[in-house]
């Protein structure tokens, strides 16, 4: 199984939709690293501001931080290798190296409400 990491610059939160203006380009990743996650994938995300251990840690987002300083964030590791720097990835890029439906990615959870109205 492939293995997904996402190292994202300091943010206020982990997934960074919170606040009065929200990016939509985070509300998107979150979306997708959320489906992702509920098919079984091997996705995390670290946060600079909460996890700066990971980026330490991590000899090659160590390495896109010592030569481009953390304006390179975010970082993206596709099994351990660096695929995409200063961007988050795509839809497109996710169902391309995950091999899943683009699609897939955007589907709303199916939630089923059961109500009793014998009462």
């Amino acid at each position: 199984m492939k293995k997904v990491e996402i190292f994202d610059p300091a943010m206020c939160c982990s997934t960074g939709v919170c606040g009065p203006s929200v990016d939509p380009n985070l509300t998107r990743v979150a979306s997708a690293v959320y489906s992702l996650e509920q098919k079984g994938v091997n996705i995390t995300r670290f946060n600079l501001g909460n996890e700066p251990e990971a980026f330490a840690e991590n000899g090659a987002v160590n390495e896109v931080l010592q030569e481009k300083g953390a304006d390179a964030l975010p970082v993206t590791l596709l099994d351990d290798q660096v695929v995409k720097v200063g961007e988050y990835p795509t839809n497109e890029e996710f169902s391309e190296w995950l091999e899943i439906k683009g699609e897939e990615l955007t589907q709303k959870p199916k939630v089923r409400v059961s109500i009793n109205m014998d009462k």
